[in-house]
This record gives structure tokens, sequence and C-alpha cells, in this order.
């Protein structure tokens, strides 16, 4: 899907950062919420899953709803899109009218349709709905600023990843460098990386003397529901920020394996394999009442992991 907006200027330095409203997994605790993230990316916010209760996390944390304009969900086990329906519900009470951008399984069209048709509800905006295909990656969004893909999972269901890819900025032009008489289209060949020519042909100014490189892109991947799958490996390499489900410790790795759940020792090995730059891990189970050995797990294998904490947000 290309967004309407693709002409978008670009800030140099835009928000890209990760907000973790629900990092328990399918029981609910008074401690942990269902699957749910925030991902704010320039002046929009994306929804990574949408666990029950989901709009009461983000009132919690002072993020309007309003502000929504891309919502991908993983699969269809209730722990992950069972606020939905309410959050939707909510934003047109609420007289939302911009269209919103919905990515999810087969299926998840006919679960919203039978809602709203058998409460004779309505929406007021547009609700653009995007099959995402659980077999093979494929790209699914070129957004201004970013674009997304799938990775395919390995779960009980079908099951799907997201990596968010911020699109390279163009380079800073260095103006103390330059005469104050250069024209100004010759500014904009410049920060496009382009050189200047005379009519003859020769060069005048070297976009390489007059421009540095801007900020690297920086990514994120978001590995919902699934067993230890290393053939993730070469579709998270170098991610900056990957989140991965670590729902059990290594002494239940066999259960974990039953449920098609990875342990935080897994989701460590994938991490390092992959040379992203942090880990985060969540989707505890509700067996657990203390997170630290995740951690330490964890961090034996990889040690740039941090836990999901529920309210926390994590610039990229």
């Amino acid at each position: 899907m290309t967004h309407p907006e693709s002409e978008h200027h670009r800030p140099t330095h835009l928000p890209f950062a990760l907000t973790i409203l629900g990092a328990g997994s399918a029981t609910p605790t008074l401690r942990l919420h269902q699957t749910a993230q925030l991902l704010t990316i320039g002046n929009d916010y994306v929804l990574i899953d949408c666990g029950e209760g989901t709009q009461f996390r983000l009132i919690e944390q002072r993020i309007r709803p309003g502000r929504l304009r891309y919502i991908f969900i993983s699969h269809l086990h209730g722990d992950h899109y069972f606020g939905l329906a309410p959050l939707l519900s909510s934003l047109n009470m609420a007289g939302r009218t911009e269209d919103l951008y919905l990515f999810g399984p087969r299926g998840l069209d006919e679960v919203l349709t039978t809602i709203f048709r058998v409460s004779d509800s309505r929406l007021g905006y547009k609700l653009h709905f995007q099959v995402v295909e659980p077999d093979q990656p494929a790209f699914l969004l070129d957004h201004p600023l970013m674009s997304v893909r799938s990775i395919p999972l390995q779960h009980r269901i079908d099951c799907t990843g997201y990596l968010f890819r911020e699109k390279p900025t163009k380079p800073h032009l260095l103006r103390e460098k330059l005469p104050d008489d250069v024209p100004i289209a010759y500014l904009k060949q410049l920060k496009d990386g382009q050189d200047i020519l005379d009519a003859d042909g020769q060069l005048l100014y070297a976009a390489a003397d007059y421009t540095e490189p801007g900020p690297a892109p920086r990514s994120y991947a978001f590995c919902s529901d699934t067993r230890y799958v290393e053939e993730l490996i070469p579709q998270l390499q170098g991610v900056d920020l990957l989140y991965h489900e670590a729902t059990f410790l290594q002494d239940n790795a066999i259960r974990a394996a039953e449920v098609y759940h990875s342990t935080a020792e897994q989701a460590a090995t994938i991490a390092a394999k992959a040379g992203v730059g942090r880990l985060l891990i969540g989707h505890f189970s509700s067996r657990y009442k203390q997170f630290e050995p995740f951690l330490d797990e964890a961090r034996a294998v990889f040690p740039e992991t941090y836990l999901a904490i529920e309210g926390q947000t994590t610039d990229i």
C-alpha cells in the first residue's frame, strides 16, 4: 500500500519511539496487560496488536487515540486483538472522520464486520483493511517516513511480525561552505546529492564537498507469538530494536515448543545471531511472578536485552 501523502516534508530528526502498552500473555493479571504497542514516527501513531483494554492503556499514557493512523494485528488469538472492535467504536463515537489503515490476517475483516452488523454500528470514517499473507515476507506500506514489511512467524495459527524501517534522509547542506551567491536551485540539487556542472560539463560544486550524510535510518522489528525460528535471522539482520516474545524460561523449553512459543534464551539467541542493536522481551506467562530471571537468562546470551515494561517508552 502506498500512502496518499507520499510528498510530505520529513524533518531531519523525527521522533521514532516505541511505547509498551501491554507485555503479558493470554491470561491477564493485575500486573500485566495483553499485547499492545504504540510506535511513534513523526506525527503519526502506529498501533501494533490490540489486546483487551488497549484503549484504556492509551488513556493512561495520555496518548490521544484519534492520532492513530495505522494498526497492525499479528494474529487472531484474542489476547492480540480483542481490544480492536471497542477501540474502533470509541474512535467513531469521538467523531473521527480521517481514514484509518488496518493490516492483519485473513478473517479479521469478517470478525469486525459481524460485530458491527449485529450491533447495528456504522463507522463514520473509512477503515481500509489489507490482508497480510502469513507464508512469505511482503512489502505492506510505503509511508513518507517509513516502509513496513511482514515477517512470517511460526505459531499455532497463522501469525505475522512486522518490520518498520525509517526511510533514508537527504544529506545535510553545509551552507557555511558555500558562497553567498549560489543560486537556490543549486542548493536543492546538492541536497539531492547531485553535483553542479556548468554549461560545458565542468564541475562547479561537488555534492560531497558541500553536504554531509543525514542520520542513519532506524528500524524496529516486532516478533509476536512464535516458536524459535532461525529462518527469522536474515530478515532481522542489523535492526536497531527487536521485540521478540519470551513466554517461558529455558527450563520450560519443551512446553514452549509444544505451544509454539519461545524462551528468553531463545529470543536472545535470535537477537545475537541477527546482530541487532537492542532486544526487548515480553509476552511473559502468567505463571511467573518475577521477571528478573528472564532478563538474566537472556543477557547471558545477548547482553543488550531489556524487559518490555508497560508504560515505558524506548527511543529507537
